[in-house]
């Protein structure tokens, strides 16, 4: 940059804005409900949600309070999480950030533990490719499918019945009702006709099937980490404070501090600190992602 600049913020609408973090999503149709159920709240002037960060921001006229948002998103069969923030009293208009940061878990024991026990299971299937016909006893395959079908994949009912309340379906509710079918076919064949030998069991479907949806919850929620981190990384170039022209003289404040109107003093080699129209002098402005300037 060449020469100072002074810059005036845009005008705003004075309304508030609220981020927050949704729990529970699975889908692009858990977004369209939850957008769905926070438009119809009165007060509400747009609501969007991002599947990715899981997070909703919303813009409201002032009067909606977040018990009011809150109750909205848990109609919707969904939760919001409990880091979400109650704007300062009295505070006109509160921006808050775009992303909200939802911590994801990072373990990845019950993709190895589901891999383990579903593996037995799938292994025979393996062995049609050459000829031969590997099978284990019906009780062992029921006492291998089992915990992946209920304790591993809890998740997957809990939120099929939360969908269920809110008269909805989700991803969540059709892995639920294709595995317990599997699941729940082989238990009858097992057992409805003792003493025949080996029925034809489907235990291995369902494991299989969960074991994979386990393992794609993992590697989506590693990619929600590392993008929070990038995001993370360049909302840190953001500058914290702003030099603002007031009556003549040069003050340094906050960033949320610069109300409109304010003329702001950008001088060579700042970063821009506000959204703002050039209002006097001429220079460059490196907009690259990278410098955020």
């Amino acid at each position: 940059m060449n020469t100072s600049m002074a810059l005036s913020p845009a005008p705003t609408t004075g309304r508030q804005e609220w981020s927050l973090p949704i729990q529970g999503m699975s889908c692009a149709s858990c977004v369209a409900r939850v957008e769905r159920s926070l438009t119809a709240v009165p007060g509400v002037t747009e609501a969007s949600v991002n599947l990715a960060t899981e997070a909703a921001s919303v813009r409201t006229d002032g009067s909606v309070a977040l018990a009011a948002l809150r109750a909205a998103v848990e109609k919707a069969g969904y939760s919001v999480g409990q880091d979400a923030p109650e704007p300062a009293a009295g505070t006109p208009q509160d921006t808050r950030p775009a992303a909200v940061r939802q911590h994801v878990p990072s373990e990845a024991w019950p993709v190895v533990i589901a891999a383990i026990l579903s593996a037995p299971l799938a292994l025979p299937m393996l062995g049609a490719l050459f000829d031969r016909e590997w099978m284990l006893d019906g009780r062992l395959q029921l006492a291998l499918a089992t915990p992946v079908q209920f304790w591993l994949g809890g998740r997957f009912y809990r939120s099929a019945w939360k969908a269920l309340r809110a008269r909805a379906g989700n991803m969540d509710l059709l892995i639920a009702l294709g595995t317990s079918a599997a699941y729940g076919l082989s238990v009858y064949m097992l057992f409805a006709h003792p003493g025949q030998g080996t029925p034809h069991l489907y235990f291995e479907a369902s494991a299989v099937v969960i074991t994979l949806v386990l393992l794609g919850k993992w590697l989506e929620g590693r990619a929600k980490r590392q993008t929070t981190e990038a995001i993370r990384a360049l909302n840190a170039l953001r500058p914290e404070r702003a030099r603002v022209r007031r009556h003549g003289v040069e003050h340094e404040v906050p960033v949320a501090e610069v109300r409109v109107d304010d003329l702001v003093v950008i001088r060579p080699g700042e970063r821009v600190p506000v959204d703002a129209r050039v209002v006097e002098g001429t220079s460059e402005v490196d907009e690259s992602p990278s410098r955020s300037s």
